[in-house]
């Protein structure tokens, strides 16, 4: 089965940053892009960022976190990182990684002013 474990939330000051991780398990990690998607109360959920294979690397982010917003991939840990840097309330949301239609359990968010 494939697993998706979200981790890494928590709540941190406007400027500040942290970084989730995503553990992965019954795919082939290598193999595949992986995303990260986000939620905010009262909005629809919206893709972050993705990463694409290994062979290929490439990286996409939605325009709001362009420029503070690093996705990468740990092949020896099946693990995808999202570093988040100055880190802003719009950001509040939980925070989920994705593989084709499974969805890891979420992690949340909070950025105070």
């Amino acid at each position: 089965d494939v697993q998706l474990q979200a981790s890494g939330g928590g709540l941190v000051q406007t400027g500040g940053s942290l970084k989730l991780s995503c553990v992965t398990s019954g795919f082939r990690f290598d193999t595949y892009a992986i995303a990260w998607f986000r939620q905010a109360p009262g909005k629809e959920r919206e893709g972050v960022s993705c990463i694409r294979n290994k062979s290929d690397g490439g990286k996409h982010y939605t325009d709001a976190v362009k420029g503070r917003f690093t996705i990468s991939r740990d092949s020896a840990k099946n693990t995808i990182f999202l570093q988040m840097n100055d880190l802003k309330p719009d950001d509040t949301a939980v925070y989920y990684c994705r593989f084709g239609l499974s969805w890891g359990q979420g992690t949340l968010v909070t950025v105070s002013s």
